[in-house]
C-alpha cells in the first residue's frame, strides 16, 4: 500500500534568485559575466602549469586541481541558473537533480580538502624548508590528491543514494537556485533522519575538521615567522596568508553555516545569498587571490607568451 500512495515526482521546480522582474536581466548579465570570469581565469592557471616546466612543483599541483575544482564546481550550477532564467518553466529532472547533487559535492568537497592540503603545504614550506622536497615529494603529492579524490567521490556517493531511497510525494518546487541537498530534505515525505544524521556526521569530518586543520598550520606558521629577523620576508608571509584564510572563511563559514546550524534559524533569502558566496564568489576570486598576483605565475604567464611567439 505505500508504495500505491506514492506519487513518482519526474522532474523539479527550481524557484532560482529571489529577485524581482526589473533586476532579471542584470542579475543574468551579472552572474554570466562572473561565470565568463570564473572559466576563464581558472583556464589559464591550469594551462600556465600544465605548460610551463617551472610550476611542475607540489605547490601548483595543489593550485592546479584547485583551478580544476572550481572551475567544475561553478559549472555544476550556474549554466542550469543561466537556462532557467531565460525559461518560462525553471524545471530539473528527478534524476539531473541527483546528478547535479552529486557533482556538487563531488567538486565541493574536493574544495575544501585542498584548502587543507595547500595550508599543510605552506606550513611545511615555512617551517621546515630544509625538508620540504623530501616531506612533499612528488609521489607523496599525486598519491595524496589522487586519495582526495576517491575520498570525495564515495562521500558524494554515499550522499546521493541516501537521497534516492526518499519519496517525494506531491512537492515539488525547490526554493533554490539548484538541487541543494537542505531544499530537496524539506521536500521529501519519507523519514529523512538518516540523511540528516550522516549529514551532521559527515559534515564534521568534511568541514569542520578540514577547517581547523587549517587554523592550527597557520597557528604554527605565525609562531614560525616571528622568529624570523627580515620584516619584510614577515609581511609577505603574512600578505600571503591573509589572502588564503580571507577565502577559507568565506567558504568554511557560509557551509558550516548553512549545513551544520538548524535550518529554521536561516531563511531562505539568507541560504541562497550564502550559496551564491561559495558556489559563484569564491571560485570567481580564487583565481586572483591564490594564483594570479603570485610572481611565479606571472613569470610563467610571460615565459608562456613569449614562447608562443617565438613558435609562430
Amino acid at each position: 500500500m505505500a508504495g500505491k500512495n506514492q506519487t513518482l515526482i519526474l522532474e523539479f521546480l527550481l524557484l532560482g534568485l529571489p529577485i524581482s522582474s526589473e533586476y532579471h536581466l542584470l542579475f543574468y548579465a551579472l552572474l554570466l559575466a562572473m561565470y565568463l570570469t570564473t572559466l576563464l581565469g581558472n583556464l589559464l592557471i591550469i594551462l600556465l602549469v600544465r605548460l610551463d616546466s617551472h610550476l611542475h612543483t607540489p605547490m601548483y599541483l595543489f593550485l592546479s586541481n584547485l583551478s580544476f575544482s572550481d572551475l567544475c564546481f561553478s559549472s555544476v550550477t550556474i549554466p542550469k541558473l543561466l537556462q532557467n532564467m531565460q525559461s518560462q518553466v525553471p524545471t530539473i529532472s528527478y534524476a539531473d537533480c541527483l546528478t547535479q547533487l552529486y557533482f556538487f559535492m563531488v567538486f565541493g568537497d574536493m574544495e575544501s580538502f585542498l584548502l587543507v592540503v595547500m595550508a599543510y603545504d605552506r606550513y611545511v614550506a615555512i617551517c621546515f624548508p630544509l625538508h620540504y622536497t623530501s616531506i612533499m615529494s612528488t609521489k607523496f603529492c599525486a598519491l595524496l590528491v589522487l586519495l582526495l579524490w576517491m575520498l570525495t567521490i564515495s562521500h558524494a556517493l554515499l550522499h546521493t543514494l541516501l537521497m534516492a531511497r526518499l519519496s517525494f510525494c506531491e512537492k515539488n518546487v525547490i526554493l533554490h537556485f539548484f538541487c541543494d541537498i537542505s531544499a530537496l530534505l524539506k521536500l521529501s515525505c519519507s523519514d529523512t533522519y538518516v540523511n540528516e544524521l550522516m549529514i551532521f556526521i559527515m559534515g564534521g569530518i568534511i568541514s569542520i575538521i578540514p577547517f581547523l586543520l587549517i587554523v592550527m598550520s597557520y597557528v604554527r606558521i605565525f609562531f614560525s615567522i616571528l622568529k624570523v629577523p627580515s620584516s619584510q620576508d614577515i609581511h609577505k608571509v603574512f600578505s600571503t596568508c591573509g589572502s588564503h584564510l580571507s577565502v577559507v572563511t568565506l567558504f568554511y563559514g557560509t557551509i558550516i553555516g548553512l549545513y551544520l546550524c538548524p535550518s529554521g534559524n536561516n531563511s531562505t533569502v539568507n541560504e541562497i545569498s550564502m550559496a551564491m558566496m561559495y558556489t559563484v564568489v569564491t571560485p570567481m576570486l580564487n583565481p586572483f587571490i591564490y594564483r594570479l598576483r603570485n610572481r611565479d605565475m606571472k613569470r610563467a604567464l610571460i615565459r608562456v607568451i613569449f614562447s608562443k611567439k617565438i613558435s609562430l
